[in-house]
């Protein structure tokens, strides 16, 4: 079925290019797949819109048979699948500086993207290399009480993972053996790799393999690591538990994750707190609730009984006339904020107990009582 390249980058037949580019460049800033609500389809179709029309004798022919003029000896095109291009993007992204630029026709892609080149170009580069100088972050998860949780506590952790080389301190080279820069990248570090796609030529900037990126490599590789600068290894470490962290909640250790290889960064340790379950205490936020029973005598007349906290046993007195459910505060008695100073409350959840049997004086004062009350 015939396609209609005019209708699908929304312009008229008789737009000049300046307005062919100025639709393509905002169709495919609307559509790339790298972007929140891409659609690789239409992106495609948009790519082999501008494709033909964007070169004169292309769209004269398209002008005169259609979009199945290439069966009339067409457009042959610049070959290259969706993968291929898709790849080449991720290629670009997965590595190297810099940006990328694409030869289409005559036409530098690279000017017609102009700022989106930020979107998927120079950012992503920049992204790139983050990620492939960084070691992999680790998540460990610990079990505490509810206590430490409140007050914080110290625990050591024992792990396994990726760390530096202890010979060659992670750069990969035999100690001692000389440093010199990388024939391959001459130094910078990175390369240049032109690719055909669909698009045309598209080329990119990746990191030299040979140096790992960095323009530099040492005569001779460690014996130790091989050259990696990394070895599996399991070691000790105090982790220290803020106090009034919260069930489910992670702390992050800046570095201590698993070493990069090539002496890369490394990346970083979360730790996820489990509080174990407590029956007496009750946590909400950073207020704890306690539940305690008293009798109807107490409730009346009022009385002092003792209430269990996360400071110990203190006394807490029951005002006359308390009610089943009420709650009595207990200020700065709670857990302590995560992250700035002061503590939650103490709530004590009043309930009066109701003795199921009573002997036979009990009885009568209880009906003396109620014809009083």
């Amino acid at each position: 079925m015939s396609k209609d390249y005019y209708k699908i980058l929304g312009v008229e037949k008789n737009a000049t290019q300046d307005e062919l580019k100025k639709a393509f460049k905002k169709l495919a800033m609307q559509h790339h797949p790298d972007r929140p609500g891409g659609d690789e389809k239409k992106f495609k179709e948009i790519n082999e819109a501008f494709q033909v029309l964007g070169d004169a004798e292309k769209r004269k022919k398209f002008d005169q048979f259609g979009s199945d003029f290439e069966q009339q000896g067409g457009w042959g095109g610049a070959g290259g699948s969706w993968e291929d291009v898709m790849n080449a993007f991720r290629q670009q992204q997965g590595g190297g500086q810099g940006g990328f630029s694409f030869n289409f026709g005559g036409a530098d892609f690279s000017d017609l993207f102009g700022g989106f080149g930020d979107i998927f170009g120079s950012a992503s580069a920049r992204h790139g290399r983050a990620s492939a100088r960084q070691g992999r972050d680790i998540q460990v998860d610990i079990e505490i009480d509810f206590k430490e949780a409140a007050f914080g506590v110290e625990k050591e952790l024992s792990l396994r993972k990726q760390s530096k080389c202890d010979v060659c301190g992670g750069t990969g080279g035999e100690p001692g053996s000389k440093i010199e820069t990388c024939g391959t990248c001459r130094g910078q570090g990175q390369v240049t790799q032109v690719q055909r796609t669909f698009l045309g030529a598209m080329q990119t900037v990746v990191s030299c393999s040979a140096c790992n990126g960095r323009g530099k490599k040492s005569t001779k590789t460690c014996k130790h690591c091989g050259g990696d600068g990394i070895l599996a290894k399991t070691f000790s470490i105090n982790i220290k538990i803020p106090a009034g962290i919260d069930d489910g909640q992670s702390i992050r250790l800046s570095g201590h994750g698993e070493a990069a290889p090539h002496g890369g960064q490394s990346g970083d340790l979360y730790v996820q707190a489990h509080v174990k379950h407590q029956k007496v205490f009750h946590r909400e936020g950073s207020d704890v609730y306690t539940d305690n029973e008293i009798n109807f005598t107490q409730a009346v007349l009022g009385d002092k009984i003792e209430v269990e906290t996360i400071d110990g046993v203190i006394k807490v007195v029951v005002p006359e006339g308390t009610e089943s459910g009420q709650l009595i505060r207990l200020r700065g008695h709670g857990i302590q904020h995560l992250g700035h100073s002061g503590r939650g409350d103490h709530y004590v959840r009043v309930k009066i107990r109701v003795p199921r049997r009573v002997s036979r004086g009990a009885k009568k004062l209880l009906e003396e009582l109620k014809s009083e009350l």
